[in-house]
C-alpha cells in the first residue's frame, strides 16, 4: 500500500486519501452509520493504526490501498473511543485471499494425538499477528464481521490468555463483567445445546472468549438483536466499548447517510 505512505521527519506516515475514505464507508453499513464527527475521528484513528502496523498478503494476494483501509477501518471501530492502545502489544496483519488451512495437534485425556486441517477465516495469536480472510472481510455486514471478532480478540489477549474478559478500564469491574457476562453466555449455551435456531452464530456457545468476540461483531453489526436477547449484556458492551450502536441505527433509520468524514 505504497500510495498511503511516505516519510516525514523520519517517520512514517499514512494518509487517506479522501475518495477511498468515503467508498470504504459507503460499503460498510455499522461504519457508514457513524455520525460524522465519529467518521473524521475513526479516519485519524485508522491513519495513526495503518503508520503503526505491517500488512502483509499471502496466497497470491496483491496487496491494495483498498484491502488495507477496509481492515484498518473495520478494525479500528471497537477503540473509536478506546485508542490505539488496546492494539499495542502486536504490530503483523496476513491478509489470505480466502479462508486458509491451520494443521492442529491436539492431545486428549488418554494420551492420543489427533492431528487435523482447521480451516479457518480468521486468527489472533497472543503476542503474534492477526491472519484474516479478504473474501470474508468483505461479507461484513447482518451480524458477521471477522475482522472486528479477531480485533475483539486482540482486546481479549491483551490482559493475558483470551477468556471472554478484556482488560477492562476504569468504568468497569471484573466482579460487575462477570455478574452480567457470564450468565448472559450459560444462557446462550443452554440454547444452543437444547437445538434452537439463534440468530447470534452458535459457534459463541464454543468458550467465553469466542462469545465475547462474537457478541461484539453482533454489539456493532446487529445492536438491536443483542439489546433484545441479552440487554444487560448490550448495555456492559456499551459500557466497555464506550458506544451506542443501537442509538446510531435508530437515527441512520430515520435520516439519510452521510458517508463524509
Amino acid at each position: 500500500m505504497m500510495a498511503l505512505r511516505d516519510w516525514f521527519g523520519g517517520r512514517r506516515r499514512s494518509a487517506v486519501p479522501d475518495d477511498l475514505w468515503v467508498r470504504t464507508l459507503g460499503a460498510l453499513p455499522s461504519l457508514d452509520m457513524l455520525a460524522v464527527d465519529e467518521k473524521k475521528r475513526l479516519k485519524t484513528l485508522v491513519e495513526q493504526f495503518l503508520a503503526e502496523k505491517e500488512f502483509s498478503a499471502v496466497g497470491g494476494l496483491e496487496l491494495s490501498d483498498e484491502i488495507c483501509v477496509a481492515i484498518a477501518a473495520q478494525g479500528c471501530l471497537p477503540v473509536l473511543e478506546l485508542g490505539l492502545a488496546g492494539y499495542r502489544d502486536w504490530v503483523g496483519i496476513v491478509v489470505y485471499p480466502d479462508e486458509f488451512v491451520v494443521p492442529r495437534r491436539v492431545e486428549d485425556e488418554d494420551g492420543v494425538v489427533h492431528e487435523y486441517d482447521d480451516v479457518l477465516s480468521g486468527e489472533a495469536w497472543e503476542g503474534g499477528p492477526l491472519i484474516v480472510s479478504w473474501h470474508d472481510a468483505q461479507m461484513a455486514g447482518a451480524g458477521y464481521n471477522v475482522v472486528i471478532h479477531e480485533f475483539a480478540h486482540k482486546l481479549d489477549m491483551l490482559n493475558g490468555e483470551a477468556d471472554g474478559m478484556p482488560a477492562l478500564h476504569s468504568g468497569l469491574t471484573a466482579a460487575a463483567w462477570n455478574e452480567v457476562f457470564l450468565p448472559a453466555y450459560d444462557d446462550f449455551c443452554r440454547r444452543v445445546d437444547s437445538g434452537e435456531e439463534t440468530i447470534i452464530d452458535p459457534y459463541a456457545s464454543d468458550d467465553p472468549a469466542e462469545f465475547f468476540a462474537v457478541l461484539s461483531e453482533n454489539f456493532f453489526e446487529l445492536p438491536d438483536v443483542v439489546d433484545r436477547e441479552y440487554p444487560a449484556l448490550y448495555a456492559l458492551l456499551r459500557t466497555y466499548y464506550r458506544q451506542d450502536p443501537l442509538s446510531r441505527l435508530t437515527k441512520a433509520s430515520t435520516a439519510p447517510s452521510t458517508a463524509a468524514g
